[in-house]
């Protein structure tokens, strides 16, 4: 066993010499920076910076680059070292309706109080493959504009005033706010820890739990009342000043979808809600977190849970891809006892299955 030990570590340290080897690449090849990563693949940051549950544009590089640009493992590497550090207390809620905004859109009005601002997006691309960005293209500077000092209220707040849609879902101001990082997950769970698990879930299966309520499972026919990207400030209540004091700002993405309307004999009809929030512009990820939002209040307004979008337990407990990864690739480590156990007893299954069967031949030949 000792030398078995020996021999396991050698190769241990010779595959992390070779995995250091092949992040590099080409010695020739410049080596890609941090700055580089955090500037040009921002959105990739912005996404390992929401499911790491971290906002640090420069360790969130890092764990791109240590990870060979494999998402999940970076997310992975940002949790852990998330895990390291102390906490000294919980900020104010940010106020996202006083949001410096750099992307805003409707698709409910088309005039809004502040305007449609279309910011910088893929949405009116052609998808074609630019061969420009193969030689160095340097684009163009973006037109410049005093900023507006108009006012943005939310698309939900106008619905609001109205009484066209419910008012926002309020928690016990008094009841402590769950914390997914510090407690187990556990069943059934309230809104707030919901929302938490959602903005530290995987953006690909919150798209396919989303996509699945388009197509008629827990469908909720959803409108996206209002996405809005851009910065908010971050304050801290300090109790030697016994005021909150700024500790500085940071890019946010809000999305509020508007969902079918909801009515009963005593409550008029009206608009219900769906909500995403997450690091960074990251609007793919919210619109799909606020359709699973929606879809996961089934109970809460009434409505029959069929589909699994609607199903906390199943959302909630494989929506993580941390988890999911440890648990799928602890495949590929050694098994060999188990496997040896299963092997024996296939093999003892099937010679009693075979004694069995010579055994009704031979009977039924002494039986003609």
């Amino acid at each position: 066993m000792y030398v078995a030990v020996k021999g396991g570590e050698r190769a241990i340290e010779n595959a992390h010499r070779l995995l250091a080897h092949e992040r590099r690449g080409d010695r020739d090849v410049a080596e890609v920076t941090l700055s580089q990563i955090s500037e040009q693949l921002g959105l990739a940051v912005d996404r390992v910076m929401s499911e790491g549950s971290l906002y640090d544009r420069e360790l969130a590089a890092l764990a791109i680059k240590q990870a060979r640009g494999d998402m999940i493992e970076a997310i992975f590497l940002v949790r852990a070292f998330r895990a390291t550090l102390p906490r000294f207390g919980a900020t104010e809620p940010v106020d996202t309706g006083k949001m410096e905004v750099r992307r805003r859109i409707s698709s409910t009005f088309k005039d809004i109080p502040g305007g449609q601002i279309l910011g910088p997006t893929f949405d009116y691309t052609h998808r074609l493959l630019d061969p420009q960005l193969a030689e160095g293209f340097v684009p163009e500077e973006p037109a410049m504009s005093q900023a507006s000092l108009s006012p943005t209220p939310r698309v939900t707040d106008i619905l609001g005033r109205d009484g066209l849609i419910e008012p926002s879902p309020q928690a016990d101001a008094n009841a402590a706010v769950g914390d997914l990082t510090r407690e187990p997950l556990s069943f059934p769970a309230d809104r707030d820890l919901r929302l938490q698990n959602l903005a530290r879930a995987d953006e690909g299966f919150l798209l396919a739990m989303g996509y699945s309520t388009q197509r008629g499972y827990g469908r909720n026919h959803p409108f996206a009342g209002e996405i809005r990207f851009g910065e908010v400030e971050v304050e801290f209540f300090a109790e030697e000043v016994g005021f909150a004091v700024p500790l500085g700002s940071l890019e946010l993405t809000e999305c509020q979808m508007v969902n079918q309307f909801k009515g009963s004999a005593t409550e008029a009809p009206c608009f219900t809600r769906g909500y995403g929030l997450a690091f960074g512009q990251s609007e793919r990820k919210t619109m799909s977190m606020a359709l699973v939002d929606r879809a996961l209040r089934a109970r809460e307004l009434g409505e029959e849970v069929l589909a699994p979008a609607q199903d906390e337990e199943f959302v909630m407990s494989h929506s993580d891809n941390v988890q999911a990864t440890g648990f799928v690739e602890h495949l590929k480590l050694p098994h060999y006892v188990d496997f040896q156990s299963e092997l024996g007893l296939l093999r003892k299954l099937r010679k009693e299955f075979a004694e069995a069967n010579d055994n009704s031949e031979r009977m039924q030949e002494a039986a003609e």
